[in-house]
């Protein structure tokens, strides 16, 4: 069986917003889409809402996903589309259906600039544990928003598109996720700004004789380093242009300020078997919840 790109639906905004998102990367990846509706067994929709049996809430189910599918179809031509409503825990089906899938998209919930984003114990729970990239995209997410402004400052989908964003652990580079960025870019035939934060030295550390030649030192050493990861998948993807993006400060922080251009931000998420079960690193956690564009979160080993 071939991959497909799904997005898990709902009837939310950014649920429309993510299958919009999920049908141009379809076409850019040249795969069928896959539109689908997780029906919970003791639904929300049932318990809140008397006059709605389980059959009506199934038939409303297909009824929302044809829907959605046919106006895909219309928007893109020629992309495939198949729909699927499994019953299940939204969370456990959408694991399963990202280990078939190239990529699982799924929404998450504006809250405005100051306090973020809000991602759902659904989609939370399905980056803390599927193995195959989740991409994460915003209510009102526009086509044009991933694209820069044309001549006259007007947003446009017919522009070329803004960087694709890497945030790089370059102590623990990992190649699916490199491989991932790159590719993405590729794709876009967009720019890709590797970042890469490393400490601010301790206040004591300016107190020392040559302190700032130190630092200096310090700061073409870990650009150095960025360059050394980077080599092999330069030459891998040669058409890509990379901007490497060496930054002293906080990482989580300095990540979501060189994002605030960007078409997709790519980050990771380390696999973890032993007792401490699924987990989010901080870094992926704050792109989750305070960068704008759309995130895809890469696991790896």
């Amino acid at each position: 069986m071939s991959r497909t790109v799904t997005v898990g639906l709902d009837d939310s905004p950014e649920s429309r917003e993510a299958a919009e998102w999920a049908a141009r990367e379809a076409l850019l990846r040249g795969l069928p889409l896959k539109v689908m509706y997780v029906q919970e067994n003791a639904s929300r929709y049932v318990v809140r809402t008397p006059l709605l049996d389980l059959d009506s809430y199934q038939r409303w189910a297909e009824q929302l996903t044809q829907e959605s599918a046919e106006a895909i179809r219309l928007r893109h031509p020629g992309i495939e589309v198949v729909t699927e409503h499994p019953t299940g825990t939204a969370a456990d089906v959408l694991c399963e259906a990202a280990g078939f899938a190239e990529l699982l998209v799924l929404g998450s919930r504006g809250l405005g600039r100051l306090t973020g984003f809000m991602v759902g114990s659904v989609s939370l729970g399905v980056v803390a544990r599927a193995e195959r990239p989740v991409v994460l995209v915003r209510a009102e997410e526009q086509a044009a928003d991933e694209h820069k402004p044309d001549p006259a400052g007007v947003p446009s989908a017919a522009t070329p598109f803004r960087p694709v964003v890497l945030g790089l652990d370059i102590d623990h580079p990992d190649d699916t996720l490199l491989d991932f960025a790159f590719d993405a870019a590729a794709r876009r035939k967009a720019p890709l700004r590797a970042v890469h934060a490393w400490p601010e030295p301790p206040p004591s550390f300016y107190g020392l004789s040559g302190g700032a030649e130190l630092h200096d030192r310090l700061e073409r050493e870990q650009a150095s380093l960025l360059s050394q990861v980077l080599h092999r998948w330069r030459q891998k993807f040669p058409d890509v242009e990379v901007i490497e993006a060496s930054r002293c400060g906080n990482a989580a922080q300095v990540l979501v300020n060189d994002a605030r251009d960007a078409s997709l931000v790519v980050v990771g998420r380390r696999i973890r078997s032993g007792a401490l079960g699924a987990h989010i690193g901080h870094v992926t956690h704050a792109a989750m919840h305070h960068i704008a564009a759309p995130v895809a979160v890469v696991a790896h080993t």
